[in-house]
């Protein structure tokens, strides 16, 4: 069977010294990218995050990435990223009332999807008490999350739990048994190497988190992280003082096994994801080149050319086909 292409995307926040959304599609366009994900942009009216948009900020976006040749592909959307009870635990993270948080911040994210004209969100699985064991929360973000699935299916979308530290579904192992709990098809998993690697797991480790995400994997973010230093598991992550990421083809991720792996998946991936509405299958370049923390990174122009160029490199080893602008897209 024919592997059909992986559709290239980023944050292209990323890419910009200034977050002005010329700086972003500027920068992508000139990259080969043909989408993108939003997360923080200048519209005019200062930097702001996706769900702060006005409606004249997005229809000057809308605008404007028709003009570069750009689409959406997913809403980097901080959905999750609050705490799961209302405890006080030594962290910044804020407690919101679910249903308070259901009725307003996700049906914000879903608003925003539909205007960029985008069937994909990107979320978490919330913040259980530090200190506390993520498995004894399973059942409520369980319940939780169910209901962030149920309110983006009746909008047509799909939500992406994507695996990160500190968070209630940190592992592939943890994320996987979310995704058998919930089970729910307007629900994947978004495997992110490099998220996994900073808790001290081996790349052989990375290896096994990336199979047991797959039976529920909808697409992939790219970044790589090699520290040293790093010689056992790690309980809570500094995500502020992470400075050591890498582009894709020098960490510890196991890239090279995962997309090895990944090609011979992908009839079955794409087929899921285009049943969802969805282009294809994405990988998300967010490589956090020259700096990473709780709620983006950077990387520069230079650095995104890097990270791609670094992708592209470890695809082409794969013989995993992708997408980059051609002199046919141009005329």
């Amino acid at each position: 069977m024919t592997c059909p292409p992986i559709l290239l995307s980023g944050f292209a926040d990323e890419s910009a010294n200034e977050k002005l959304a010329i700086q972003q599609y500027t920068a992508f366009a000139a990259i080969g990218l043909k989408y993108y994900s939003i997360r923080f942009v200048d519209a005019g009216d200062g930097i702001k995050n996706v769900m702060a948009l006005s409606e004249k900020e997005i229809n000057h976006l809308v605008k404007l990435q028709a003009d570069y040749g750009l689409k959406v592909s997913s809403i980097g959307s901080p959905i999750g990223k609050v705490k799961l009870l209302d405890q006080e635990d030594g962290t910044q993270n804020k407690f919101i009332p679910f249903d308070q948080y259901l009725a307003n911040d996700v049906q914000t994210a879903c608003d925003r999807a539909e205007a960029f004209g985008c069937k994909l969100l990107r979320g978490f699985s919330f913040y259980h008490p530090k200190g506390t064991a993520p498995e004894d929360h399973l059942d409520q973000v369980c319940d939780q999350l169910s209901a962030i699935a149920e309110a983006c299916d009746a909008r047509g979308l799909t939500f992406g739990l994507e695996v990160e530290a500190n968070l209630v579904g940190q592992s592939g192992d943890l994320l996987a048994k979310i995704a058998s709990q919930v089970n729910h098809p307007a629900m994947v998993t978004i495997f992110d190497g490099a998220n996994i690697v900073m808790q001290g797991f081996t790349p052989d480790q990375v290896y096994r988190q990336y199979l047991a995400m797959k039976p529920s994997l909808g697409w992939l973010h790219i970044k790589d992280y090699s520290d040293p230093a790093l010689t056992g598991r790690v309980e809570h992550v500094d995500e502020e003082s992470a400075s050591h990421f890498v582009p894709a083809d020098r960490g510890d991720s196991a890239h090279e096994a995962i997309l090895r792996d990944l090609r011979d998946f992908m009839p079955t991936l794409n087929e899921r994801m285009t049943a969802r509405g969805v282009d294809g299958v994405f990988m998300d370049l967010e490589p956090h080149l020259k700096g990473g923390g709780q709620f983006g990174g950077f990387s520069g122009p230079d650095g995104m050319g890097v990270a791609v160029r670094a992708l592209c490199r470890v695809l082409d080893y794969v013989d995993l086909p992708y997408q980059l602008r051609t002199f046919d897209d141009l005329k």
